[in-house]
């Protein structure tokens, strides 16, 4: 039976709270200042230090912003990619366009959800179901993952970002994708209309392909128009001009940037250790993609200390690795230490917290999801062969942890981190051959679909 909370019952917590002193001095510091800066240990502080024994011999400069965007996961992905292209090229700094793939993104995604909000509906799946609600809620999500970015790269290729800079929509995109989300759910309304019309599918396909009409119009207002053809002028670290196109950005990939960093050579690990989900099998969502034939997201679950092991691997032969996380649980924002050990919420509001549930409870009960991709650059090997601690490449600029890098700890790394990208010749044969599997599709709205933003 419910019982209501009675005044008698509230009196006395009140009485036990003001009878702890220590409670009342969390209380005066907490009602001044931010209580999870409070919890911070002085330990953590004196012990984390960003120094490395191993990393990658060319990281990126400079450090990329993706500001009031939800990008990660495609700077994550070009910062991976422009450090074997910058030492090709003997370049002191470079970034690559992530306004040009984030442009065919928006297009290629809502794309993606009309078809699926037509295949639902072809499924019998009402508006109101929790299937098409899920898909409603974020039409336009900036959000991604690894294998969307693999979709947007082969189909439309890279450029560098000095031939398509940034728009204000690319690096504050609420305004525009708040247009988007209100055109995207009317197109809803229209064509699970027409379905119950008795629309046939090639009547739909012709609205859709109306609707894409105003959804370019729309994206190309605020994020500006991919050019055709670009040219690059750059100089080089001999001080020397040098100049590359006209040229596709297609041609630009293939020729010039798949040789040194080929995203089909790439496998993306998670790690889902919900007793539901066995290790060592292939998983797929429901409606998750952006692109129509694209290839699907489909995850390769392995054991998290598999996911370490070819991390280390790959750092060691100075290759850096795409990764997806829990970002903001334990972690110090101007320091930059993603540490389990960072805080201590047990001495300022006597329980634990986000640690009390396992890793899988924590996904079962919706208190953890991939929310960030960045990208390891380094680590730090011990000399029993453990990595004890990570050097993180964010994408939030330069003004946080050590020059915009972040120290992860490998306790953090066990707990928050859920997927790594590496290349397939550093995976086991027994690990790779489950990519052959068919995968088990999860519902749309598992936490295993979430995207990095």
């Amino acid at each position: 039976m419910a019982s209501p909370l009675t005044q008698t019952g509230v009196e006395q917590m009140r009485q036990e709270f003001y009878a702890d002193p220590k409670n009342r001095l969390a209380q005066n510091i907490c009602s001044r200042s931010d209580p999870i800066e409070a919890c911070l240990t002085r330990k953590c502080l004196e012990e984390r230090v960003h120094v490395f024994n191993t990393k990658v011999e060319a990281e990126g400069k400079p450090v990329t912003n993706q500001k009031n965007s939800g990008r990660c996961w495609i700077f994550a992905a070009l910062n991976v990619m422009r450090q074997p292209f910058v030492k090709q090229f003997n370049l002191d700094d470079f970034e690559f366009s992530t306004a040009h793939l984030f442009f065919w993104d928006k297009l290629e995604r809502i794309n993606f959800f009309l078809h699926n909000i037509v295949l639902t509906g072809r499924r019998g799946e009402e508006v109101t179901g929790r299937t098409v609600a899920f898909l409603l809620g974020n039409p336009t999500n900036d959000g991604g993952q690894w294998d969307m970015l693999v979709n947007l790269v082969n189909k439309y290729g890279l450029m560098p970002k000095k031939c398509f800079p940034e728009t204000f929509s690319c690096e504050s995109s609420s305004r525009m994708n708040n247009i988007l989300k209100s055109k995207s759910r009317e197109y809803t309304r229209t064509l699970r209309t027409s379905m119950a019309e008795g629309k046939t599918d090639e009547e739909l396909e012709t609205m859709i392909r109306e609707m894409m009409k105003e959804v370019y119009r729309i994206v190309g207002i605020c994020l500006g128009i991919p050019p055709q053809t670009f040219t690059w002028e750059y100089v080089d670290k001999t001080k020397q001009v040098q100049k590359l196109g006209p040229i596709s950005s297609v041609d630009f990939y293939n020729n010039h940037v798949k040789p040194l960093f080929n995203v089909d050579d790439k496998v993306c690990l998670v790690s889902d250790p919900r007793p539901s989900n066995p290790y060592g099998r292939s998983y797929s969502v429901d409606c998750l993609g952006n692109m129509v034939y694209g290839e699907p997201v489909v995850y390769n679950n392995q054991p998290i200390e598999t996911l370490i092991s070819l991390a280390r691997s790959s750092l060691l032969v100075g290759e850096s690795v795409w990764f997806g996380c829990e970002v903001n649980k334990r972690y110090v924002a101007k320091q930059g230490y993603l540490d389990t050990q960072a805080h201590d919420y047990e001495l300022v509001f006597g329980v634990d917290v986000q640690l009390g549930l396992s890793k899988d409870d924590r996904l079962i009960y919706r208190d953890s999801l991939m929310t960030h991709a960045m990208v390891l650059t380094g680590c730090h090997i011990e000399e029993d062969g453990e990595v004890s601690r990570w050097r993180v490449e964010n994408s939030w600029g330069d003004e946080r942890g050590d020059k915009g890098y972040l120290l992860m700890s490998s306790d953090w790394f066990k707990e928050f981190v859920f997927e790594i990208v590496v290349d397939k010749k550093h995976v086991p044969a027994e690990v790779l051959q489950v990519e052959s599997m068919e995968p088990i599709v999860l519902p749309a709205w598992d936490p295993l679909g979430s995207l990095a933003h």
